[in-house]
């Protein structure tokens, strides 16, 4: 009886060892696409990653400023009147903004890195075509397709933007502009050369040799993890991930990663959401005047240094400048106005041009200390007052440093509105709302033209006017924005 007793002791005691035994193991550790990003760190991967989706704004800025430094050339080729040409660059944002929402779309459903391609090889051939055209009408039909195309490339910056850990962002995202500004120079550069020379269908045939170029280089670049993982690609992600904290000589977070999977991806109702929708309104509203803004100034510049208006026209005053003026008048009131660059006038567009950089430490600054809706309020305000001030009758010298000033503000403000609406949204409708953003930010961009190169030369004040009334409506937008980005890790997802 003791005996029998005793075995069930012992019986009793091997269960409750073999249940302690269980009790240590412990659940697996997993960790998500922003806690990878974020362990691995910078490096490497980066810098290429930097180089490469950076170099996108070179053949961007290239393709976009082409029209400032060919309308010349066209106008009196085909001797084109002041809508005519303004046309020309409205046509190019009209077809931007039609493409710029369903790339957007596929984007979010079917990858970053293919709609970034796909709108490489679009943009590449069509700019090519252009080049032959043998008449305006064909210009404008093969200019717009090239907009079509160029829309993609904001592809680029969401690529960069999901694989930066977050403190990064707003140092990295920034100084992409330089390679804007190195396309914007490099267009400016060769026209002087080739215009003259050659003739501008060699300028835009050779203006497309970068983004062919690019398209050798995609292949370095892989799809966005935090894509993958909204998908379910789950395994790609990862892959990618320990690929890129290899690159970096870094390590990876330890377990699985585990990340929920959206089905409803890309759908333009959620930008409307409740949680987003005051967000989205003042975005775009944003975003058009950034637009009407930026290449208000762009072709503003090129009309005044073409039609050499030191002054503000009606300005009063009949200084020296004006008296210039008035052996011009009457070709002034001419439809078909037909007046090449100078050489100086080439060198002024440089200098000018070189101001899209000149802010960019005080821009980094402002973004990452005053954050993403301060910092855009107080350049949009400064660019109001500086559009204002081009109406002061003034030298030569005193244009370049109100052209210099205005293009740095201008520049300023892409900056930002674009970190911040590629922070804003989660990852499930990030490139459609950066897609939506640029198309309604074409309307800006296509009322331009018949502000800077037609009202501008029936009105030049009204015309400042209109450009800061602009301003002033953004910088009141950004200020009052309900979302402040800086600091914050990018959403996967948090919408009901």
């Amino acid at each position: 009886m003791a005996e029998k007793e005793k075995e069930r002791t012992n019986a009793i005691g091997l269960e409750e060892m073999d249940i302690q035994g269980q009790e240590p193991k412990k659940e697996q550790k997993t960790f998500t696409v922003e806690e990878a990003v974020e362990t691995i760190g910078f490096g490497r991967f980066h810098i290429a990653l930097f180089m490469i989706m950076g170099s996108t704004g070179v053949a961007e800025a290239m393709e976009i400023m082409l029209i400032a430094v060919v309308a010349p050339v066209i106008r009196c080729e085909w001797q084109l009147r002041n809508w005519q040409v303004a046309l020309v660059t409205t046509m190019v944002f009209f077809g931007y903004m039609l493409s710029s929402v369903v790339f957007g779309l596929l984007a979010d459903r079917y990858g970053r890195w293919k709609i970034l391609l796909f709108s490489f090889i679009w943009g590449a051939y069509f700019s090519l075509l252009t080049s032959f055209s043998p008449s305006y009408i064909w210009f404008v039909f093969l200019r717009t397709m090239v907009g079509c195309g160029v829309s993609g490339h904001a592809q680029g910056l969401i690529i960069k933007t999901e694989f930066l850990p977050t403190k990064y962002r707003g140092y990295m995202l920034p100084l992409s502009q330089v390679f804007w500004l190195a396309g914007s120079l490099l267009i400016v550069g060769l026209a002087s050369v080739v215009n003259p020379t050659i003739g501008w269908r060699w300028l835009i045939r050779i203006a497309s040799v970068p983004g062919l170029l690019l398209l050798l280089a995609f292949k370095f670049i892989p799809e966005s993890a935090r894509f993958n993982v909204s998908c379910g690609n789950d395994k790609a992600a990862l892959a990618t991930l320990q690929w890129i904290a290899k690159m970096n000589r870094s390590v990876m977070p330890e377990g699985k990663l585990v990340e929920p999977v959206e089905e409803k991806r890309g759908r333009f109702r959620d930008l409307m959401d409740p949680k987003y929708l005051r967000t989205t309104l003042q975005i775009w509203i944003i975003w058009l005047g950034i637009s009407f803004a930026y290449y208000g100034v762009i072709l503003a510049s090129s009309e005044l240094l073409e039609k050499k208006l030191v002054c503000a026209i009606g300005g009063g005053g009949e200084g020296p400048e004006t008296k210039e003026l008035g052996d011009y008048s009457e070709e002034f009131r001419s439809p078909c106005l037909c007046h090449m660059f100078a050489p100086s006038d080439y060198q002024i567009m440089i200098i000018s041009t070189i101001g899209e950089i000149a802010l960019n430490p005080l821009n980094i600054l402002g973004i990452n200390f005053l954050g993403r809706r301060l910092s855009l309020a107080i350049t949009m305000g400064s660019t109001a007052i500086f559009f204002l001030l081009l109406n002061i009758c003034t030298s030569t010298i005193g244009l370049i440093g109100f052209l210099f000033t205005l293009r740095a503000l201008v520049s300023a403000n892409f900056n930002t509105i674009y970190i911040y609406t590629a922070e804003v949204y989660p990852t499930t409708i990030r490139a459609l709302g950066l897609g939506t953003s640029g198309s309604l930010c074409r309307i800006g961009a296509m009322v331009a033209p018949f502000i800077a190169q037609v009202l501008m030369n029936t009105s030049f004040l009204g015309a400042l006017c209109l450009f800061a009334l602009v301003c002033v409506v953004c910088a009141i937008s950004a200020f009052t924005l309900p979302i402040e980005t800086k600091g914050r890790a990018l959403q996967v997802s948090d919408l009901t």
